[in-house]
């Protein structure tokens, strides 16, 4: 095999393992999920689980996915994403599983909903270990910058009007049974606005998610 770019180190390496290299992969297996949290949360802000601080491999590899069309990298993160749900969540019971959603200008420049990619390879991956796992999108995007572009005050402010319920609410029509975990899936968690927000808009439709589960978290980097 020609050797390609590790999504994770960007080296060109051979033998790679769906756009990653084997130091990447170990780097990427040995992450295990906590809890975080940003400080100050904000209001509305559920518990959150992360895999992983947003630096080396996975921050590359996310970077690659989101940023520069590296689509294939969808199912081994949605693996990973499916680690940090099973750990938020606790036990193999019916998931309710809801992306952030991207705006439609972000989908266009992706070519397609990135999240959305990761929450249907997570829920096959939870589905396959004996889970009861759907996934939902009660929820649609309003237009708003992209939030690379933006400080914590700007991300504070468009994310107070990101978020409109879809027409039927993800309560409505629930199949009788055990009422599911709602988990709210995102893959960075920053100053937490953006899931406060999404969060808020849910819960004003009955379905007030239990945990946020994230692939990376960004750390504050404290002066010297």
């Amino acid at each position: 095999m020609l050797p390609a770019d590790c999504a994770g180190c960007r080296e060109r390496r051979p033998g790679l393992r769906r756009g990653v290299c084997p130091a990447c992969v170990v780097a990427l297996g040995a992450l295990r999920p906590r809890a975080v949290r940003p400080t100050p949360a904000p209001p509305g802000l559920p518990s959150c689980v992360a895999l992983g601080p947003y630096a080396g491999p996975l921050r590359e590899a996310l970077l690659a996915y989101k940023e520069h069309g590296r689509h294939g990298l969808a199912r081994p993160l949605g693996a990973l994403l499916a680690e940090v749900v099973a750990a938020a969540v606790g036990g193999a019971r019916p998931v309710a599983l809801v992306p952030v959603p991207d705006t439609a200008a972000a989908a266009r420049s992706r070519y397609g909903d990135h999240l959305d990619r990761l929450a249907r390879h997570c829920a096959a991956r939870l589905n396959r270990s004996g889970w009861a796992v759907r996934v939902h999108r009660p929820l649609r995007a309003s237009p708003r910058p992209d939030s690379v572009t933006l400080d914590s005050a700007g991300r504070a402010a468009a994310a107070e009007a990101a978020f409109q319920p879809r027409s039927g609410g993800p309560g409505r029509g629930r199949a009788e049974g055990a009422a599911p975990v709602v988990v709210l899936l995102d893959d960075i968690v920053t100053t937490g606005v953006t899931l406060a927000a999404a969060s808020r808009v849910l819960t004003a439709t009955g379905w007030a998610p239990s945990v946020a589960a994230v692939l990376a978290a960004t750390e504050k980097r404290h002066q010297s």
